[in-house]
């Protein structure tokens, strides 16, 4: 991973334009080619960024991050404070709490809650950032990722977009839909896993177990 700390202004160019004023910033540069800008706020978010596959270059004063579609995002250095690169090496990935690697383990057990026909491809499919908890196959033969969390939030439908993009690079896997499954899901998090195309599923922790079947939902 790369750090850079520079005092600089950001366009993107793409579907739609958008200007960020000269300011003090910190660039990371990712492994996967990902290059995203920060402000000293916004918790993880950045204020803007580039999703791999990208390609970036660098010229005197001015990066350019190009994708695939042609978007462009254009970084212009006045003053670079720290530059540095580190090694991370391969993360093991989140661990789940109790909750969640059970309901994944049930959830694998009974695809059919998601639909007749359903059937389970693998439970942690392993990808780039980390591993899917199911990939599946729905009645009609197409692949679905589902992404598990006890408390479905922003974060995690931001998490499943990202397996997405890659998973939809594997031409023997595409197209792959997506599924938030949890027990709660937050109005904000719904909304924004519906204007994605992902679909949310509330789960029931004691219908799972057998107990009570009524109460898993699919929306």
């Amino acid at each position: 991973m790369r750090l850079v700390i520079a005092r600089c202004s950001v366009d993107y160019a793409g579907r739609l334009s958008a200007h960020l004023p000269s300011a003090t910033r910190l660039i990371l540069v990712k492994a996967d080619g990902s290059v995203s800008i920060h402000a000293d706020d916004r918790a993880y978010k950045p204020l803007n960024w580039m999703s791999p596959p990208c390609v970036l270059k660098e010229a005197d004063g001015v990066w350019t991050v190009e994708n695939k579609a042609g978007e462009k995002l254009i970084i212009t250095l006045e003053e670079v404070l720290h530059d540095s690169s580190h090694e991370l090496g391969v993360d093991p990935g989140l661990i789940k709490d109790g909750v969640e690697a059970h309901l994944q383990e049930l959830l694998a057990d009974r695809m059919e809650v998601l639909g007749a026909g359903w059937s389970l491809i693998r439970r942690e499919y392993p990808t780039a950032i980390g591993p899917v908890d199911i990939l599946c196959r729905d009645s009609d033969g197409a692949t679905v990722a589902v992404e598990i969390k006890r408390r479905g939030e922003i974060d995690g439908v931001e998490q499943l977009t990202r397996y997405l993009e890659l998973l939809n690079r594997d031409p023997l896997l595409a197209p792959v839909k997506g599924i938030f499954a949890a027990q709660e899901i937050k109005p904000q998090a719904r909304v924004l896993a519906t204007d994605r195309g992902i679909g949310c599923v509330v789960l029931d922790y004691d219908g799972l177990r057998g107990i009570d079947d009524d109460k898993l939902k699919l929306f």
